[in-house]
């Protein structure tokens, strides 16, 4: 591990790096906000990816490639007179220091919860015209349902328990059955959704990576089928769905 003055030192060798590469690489130069904007969505869903699978070493290079746009934003952001690096850091302590009044003040809390609360609390005393007011819009549907359930129940809109979010996805998903209109039974899927995204939410469960858990392990475990089937000299399309489940099991077993 490194000492502080040794961060502190690659950190400031960072941004002479970023000054060399703007000034001489003619990738770096001609590069934008907005150009710069889907390659960052990428390398954080790459970060995404190295904590799912739990792998430090990954986590530790795409952590670098994010920090590295969020000091490119930063120069971009200095050439064009409106902040550097160093503006973005001092507004980011005096946000930390002002939502931990348990920490900074006198503030005094029981629990993780009621951190979060105040939390909310205090944004909105900064300006915020709605707790979910900062929820970007671009979310994936999913993280965005999480999001703002959690941000609600900073202020206290929240079922009493999990049993009763519970008996909030059966309500749905009868409502979802009973519906036969297309349009209106996509609304009712929505609410089905949300409602046990709510329920996991309570259960201390991220439902965003329990998917993405469960996309690869049916991502693995379909390949391995596939593989099974080549070894066994058959096609996958001309098979019955009984004979492809018995592949299916097969390949379970050999996980």
């Amino acid at each position: 591990m490194t000492s502080r003055k040794e961060q502190l030192e690659y950190f400031n060798q960072l941004l002479d790096i970023m000054e060399d590469l703007r000034a001489k690489c003619p990738w770096d130069k001609v590069q934008t906000l907005e150009t710069l904007r889907p390659l960052t969505l990428e390398e954080t869903y790459e970060l995404s990816d190295a904590i799912i699978a739990n792998d430090l070493q990954e986590i530790k290079k795409e952590i670098g490639d994010v920090l590295l746009h969020l000091v490119f934003y930063s120069k971009i952001g200095s050439e064009e007179n409106a902040f550097d690096i160093g503006e973005v850091v001092k507004s980011l302590n005096e946000k930390l220091i002002f939502r931990h009044p348990h920490i900074y003040g006198d503030v005094e809390v029981k629990n993780e919860e009621e951190v979060k609360q105040n939390w909310e609390k205090l944004k909105l005393k900064e300006g915020n015209k709605s707790v979910l007011g900062g929820v970007p819009k671009s979310l994936p549907s999913l993280i965005k349902a999480f999001r703002m359930q959690d941000k609600v129940k900073g202020i206290g809109f929240e079922f009493h328990n999990p049993e009763d979010a519970w008996k909030k996805v059966e309500e749905e998903l009868e409502e979802f059955h009973a519906e036969t209109e297309l349009e209106k039974k996509e609304q009712e899927l929505g609410d089905v959704f949300f409602s046990l995204i709510n329920y996991a939410r309570m259960n201390g469960l991220n439902p965003d990576s329990a998917l993405e858990k469960t996309n690869n392990k049916f991502l693995k475990r379909f390949q391995l089928m596939e593989n099974l089937a080549l070894e066994k000299n058959l096609k996958l399309q001309n098979l019955s769905l009984d004979e492809m489940d018995e592949l299916w099991e097969e390949a379970k077993k050999g996980e």
